[in-house]
This record gives structure tokens, C-alpha cells and sequence, in this order.
């Protein structure tokens, strides 16, 4: 019998666990994870920026992005910018640069592969650029200078056995180099790296082989999952290693979309943030046709995919 007393007493309970959720440390268990605010890996728009780098940032802010991973120009230093300035233009924005890709090795583009058009329709000419096997001291005090924490090996020739212990060998060395400069190198994939190489998987030997202290992972999630591999799995595996994430969609047939516009379900990743060590994600399209209209729909589709976390 339901009796007015009974009534408040469950009214005191349930208002004392939605206090209790409100503000304990165990309530995202219930609320989902506490993200941080998007980020973006301004490669999405090199087509772009190397014509305006003021303009695009200034776009990329408007649609709210926060936290920003620059990349490899056809420009000098980081966008035509110092280090320092760079970073100071990002805050005037309120933008945070957070970490910078450059190449490992020499870039060797398989035979017949033709690079893919611009915005303008031509195809994208890529110059000679530095490399962590070349260059890694003056690549680390270029990124030390800005003041930032993380820079992030693009990718390196993993094609023999030979290649990835030495890719190994480079990473370890440039690692060592990133700690001195007070900076943590990071490694982020494709899918040939979770392919088996005259008996080598080269993602797995990254990980066995160089320190955990001395290199990281930023786990490109779109191609890890086009590698047929889950992310919740592999950060099971080596957990708290990926600090950061590239939140790639794509098609059923493999072709890179906007967030949301593709056939992956990140659901299970995002709430894996935590055991992964995700500080920050980037979202990423390669070569998008219409670059600001795929940023902007991919931030909107974000914000609307965390609700359901």
C-alpha cells in the first residue's frame, strides 16, 4: 500500500543519487565519457590553407574546433609561420595547437600511383620535405619551439622486414630526442602497418620494441577499422599508449567521407577514451572535394553522435 511516507522516502532516494550523480567522480560511468572539445588535423584542408592560412583558421574556429593538429605544407616552418606565432595566432582564436605531423622517411609512392586532385582540379604537388631519418633534431626544436607536446611521425617505409626494424631503430633515436626537448613522439598508422610483412606485423613490432616512455601512438581509427582490426581491442592490449585519435569515416568501399557520412561505429571507441589515454581526437578527411562544407558537416554530426555516448 502506498502510503505518504513511502512516497518521501523515495523521493529523498532519488534525489540524493541524482545529487550523488551530479557530482561524484563515478557518475560519467552513467553520463558517458568526459570528452574533450573536438579537434581537427588541419591535412584535411591543405588544399586551403597554404593559399590563405589566416582565412582558413579563421573559418575552422567559426565552426567551433578547438583543438588543432597541424601537418607537412608546401610552406616554410608551420604554415608560412614561426612556432611561436603560429600557436599565438591559434589562441588569438581560441584554438589550441596541440600536436604536429611530420614524415618519418622519405616518402615512396607505389608504382603508378598518381597523386589526388585539389580543390582546383589539378594534381597535388607535394615538395621535398624533412624527415625523422634525416632531419629529426632540427624537426624536434622546430615543434619544441612552439611549445607544444606532441609530434607525430606521419608514417614511415614499412614495406620489408628491413624497413620496419629500421623504421624502429628511427623512432626509438628520434623518441630519445623528443624527451630531451621536453616533447613525446607519437606514431600514427595506416593500414599497412597492421599487415603481416615477411612475418612482421610492423604496428605490433612498433609497440614491442620502442619504450612505451619514448613513443606513443595516435591511432588513425578509420584505417585501423579498414584493417579489419577493433580499437577497443588494441587498446586493451596496450593500454593507456594512444593519447591521441584521427577520427576517420569512410564508405563500405573504403572511400574517406566526412564523420558520419560512412559505415563505422565509434560508439564502443569513444567509451574506450579513458582506457585508451585519449587526451585529444582530430577529425580527418583526405582530400575532401568541398573541404569547409566536410568540417563544418562533420563537427555538426560530432556534436549530435556525443549526445549518445
Amino acid at each position: 500500500m502506498n502510503t505518504r511516507r513511502k512516497f518521501l522516502q523515495q523521493a529523498a532516494t532519488l534525489s540524493l543519487g541524482s545529487t550523488l550523480l551530479s557530482h561524484s567522480s563515478w557518475a560519467n560511468a552513467f553520463m558517458g565519457p568526459n570528452l574533450p572539445a573536438p579537434g581537427i588535423q588541419l591535412f584535411t584542408l591543405m588544399s586551403e590553407i597554404d593559399k590563405d592560412t589566416l582565412g582558413t583558421l579563421q573559418k575552422v574556429a567559426s565552426f567551433g574546433y578547438k583543438n588543432i593538429e597541424s601537418a607537412f605544407s608546401r610552406q616554410a616552418d608551420i604554415y608560412g609561420k614561426k612556432p611561436k606565432e603560429f600557436k599565438a595566432l591559434l589562441q588569438d582564436m581560441g584554438m589550441q595547437w596541440r600536436s604536429h605531423h611530420v614524415i618519418g622517411g622519405a616518402i615512396k609512392l607505389p608504382p603508378g600511383y598518381k597523386m589526388p586532385n585539389g580543390a582546383d582540379g589539378k594534381p597535388i604537388m607535394m615538395p621535398k620535405m624533412k624527415n625523422l631519418t634525416d632531419n629529426s633534431q632540427e624537426l624536434i626544436d622546430t615543434v619544441a619551439e612552439g611549445g607544444i607536446k606532441y609530434i607525430v611521425c606521419a608514417n614511415i617505409p614499412v614495406s620489408t622486414a628491413d624497413e620496419i626494424k629500421q623504421a624502429a631503430v628511427v623512432l626509438q633515436r628520434a623518441g630519445e630526442q623528443a624527451k630531451k626537448a621536453g616533447l613525446q613522439l607519437v606514431y600514427h598508422n595506416h593500414t599497412n602497418e597492421f599487415g603481416n610483412t615477411d612475418g612482421i606485423v610492423a604496428y605490433d613490432y612498433f609497440l614491442s620494441q620502442v619504450n612505451a616512455d619514448i613513443l606513443k601512438m595516435e591511432l588513425d581509427l578509420g584505417w585501423a577499422f579498414k584493417a579489419g582490426k577493433n580499437p577497443v581491442d588494441i587498446f586493451k592490449q596496450n593500454p593507456g599508449r594512444f593519447p591521441l585519435w584521427h577520427v576517420k569515416d569512410m564508405t563500405a568501399a573504403g572511400d574517406i567521407v566526412a564523420f558520419g557520412e560512412g559505415v563505422y561505429d565509434f560508439k564502443a571507441t569513444f567509451n574506450s577514451a579513458k582506457k585508451a589515454g585519449m587526451e585529444y581526437f582530430f577529425i580527418e578527411q583526405d582530400f575532401p572535394k568541398n573541404p569547409f562544407e566536410s568540417i563544418k558537416s562533420s563537427i555538426d554530426k560530432f556534436e549530435i553522435f556525443k549526445k549518445t555516448l
